[in-house]
């Protein structure tokens, strides 16, 4: 990512990079996103997403703002893989606008609906901690609008605005655990439905 305090989104790199080594904003182009502008350019429309994005609860529109000059805003048209299950994660988005398909390859290789992610779901984030493989794919399902945090921008937002990126990492580790325990519940009824079967 460039410095923070260009208004404009980040170039992509003269050569033709492998895909692996392609930036995140160069991934996101070859796929077809249109950037838009800074996430702090959408600070009102981020902020009036708090109620339902536990990402950014608590932050206040400067905490907001401070935060949107470290991403950039994309929109994707219909039918776009933003994310592709097995690829390497080094970003995460928050879902401004629109809806987002979440698919698995089952056992037989074919994508099953795992969820449907609406505006104020964050997606990507635990490839973009632990670098494993994307554990999902995400399409949108209609036009729709993203703002992406890359994982080269939060350790810029530790660095840099050291209280702001510690609350955005409790944050994270909070989802993280929400969606954990979640998993777990589930698990476990699955196992004990097996048990009385």
């Amino acid at each position: 990512m460039e410095a923070v305090q260009s208004g404009a989104a980040p170039r992509a790199s003269a050569s033709a990079a492998e895909p692996g080594q392609r930036t995140p904003h160069e991934r996101l182009l070859a796929l077809g996103l249109r950037p838009v502008g800074r996430a702090s350019d959408f600070a009102g429309e981020i902020q009036a997403l708090m109620a339902k994005t536990p990402l950014f609860s608590g932050l206040g529109i400067d905490e907001t703002r401070r935060l949107g000059t470290f991403m950039h805003v994309y929109e994707a048209a219909p039918g776009t893989t933003i994310i592709n299950e097995g690829e390497a994660g080094d970003f995460m988005m928050l879902l401004m606008q629109g809806m987002v398909d979440v698919l698995r390859r089952n056992r037989y290789n074919y994508p099953s609906r795992i969820a449907v992610a609406h505006s104020g779901h964050s997606l990507g984030e635990m490839s973009m901690f632990d670098g494993e493989p994307r554990f999902a794919s995400c399409v949108t399902l209609e036009n729709s609008r993203i703002a992406v945090l890359t994982r080269d921008a939060l350790m810029l937002v530790l660095e840099q605005e050291p209280e702001l990126g510690n609350k955005i990492l409790l944050k994270l580790v909070q989802l993280l655990s929400e969606r954990l325990r979640q998993t777990s519940a589930k698990l476990v009824s699955y196992l004990e439905a097996a048990r009385d079967a």
